[in-house]
């Protein structure tokens, strides 16, 4: 077991439970970014105290420049502020 846990992009966005569109379905689950460069992505810490993360790494050197708990780049989201590679 690895102590941290990949869990896809950061900043997706999930459609409405109760929505039967299945375009928006299909692209939540099979669409996917390939970034060259930075990049932000939700990691757990599922080794030790099971939190969120994100990390923005660069995923041509796996150079991490920076790192916060999901529920804090929430917030800083909710306010508007983006980091690169954080999907519209």
């Amino acid at each position: 077991m690895s102590e941290f846990t990949y869990q896809g992009e950061a900043g997706r966005q999930r459609p409405d439970p109760a929505s039967t569109d299945r375009a928006a379905w299909d692209a939540y689950v099979y669409d996917r970014l390939n970034p060259a460069g930075e990049h932000n992505e939700l990691w757990q810490h599922s080794g030790g105290c099971r939190a969120h993360l994100v990390v923005t790494r660069n995923t041509l050197t796996h150079v991490i420049s920076s790192v916060a708990f999901a529920r804090e780049a929430g917030r800083a989201h909710s306010a508007g502020r983006r980091g690169k590679g954080a999907r519209s």
